[in-house]
């Protein structure tokens, strides 16, 4: 697993616009564990950073520095991941107990017994 300073990010030189008076840059944030990339929104404000990340509404922070507003957002979204690979988990958990998946361990019951699945 790669530590979160190991973060690798890459800003885009061009500031894109977030409203009229204000502008943002868009870093990608590699999740260390799947290593797959997302974007974060920075906005430099008059005392610090605000940073944010679109498809993870709960994923927003400031900072004084923009390197510890890039560290700060990598920590919280592995944290958001990590809350949705929980719920995942236990939903999965909740609809084995109550038999929604019992239906899936048939038709490979039947798919094998007719010869069309093999072991792997």
């Amino acid at each position: 697993m790669r530590s979160i300073e190991n973060q690798q990010t890459h800003v885009n030189p061009q500031p894109e616009h977030k409203g009229e008076n204000t502008q943002f840059q868009r870093a990608t944030i590699l999740d260390p564990v799947y290593e797959e990339p997302y974007i974060a929104h920075l906005e430099k404000e008059s005392v610090g950073w605000h940073g944010w990340m679109p498809q993870f509404p709960e994923v927003e922070c400031t900072a004084k520095t923009k390197k510890e507003l890039l560290n700060t957002l990598a920590i919280r979204l592995r944290e958001a991941l990590q809350a949705r690979e929980d719920a995942w988990d236990k939903q999965l958990e909740a609809d084995i107990e109550a038999g929604k998946l019992e239906h899936l361990r048939e038709d490979a019951r039947r798919a094998k017994k007719a010869g069309k699945l093999i072991d792997l």
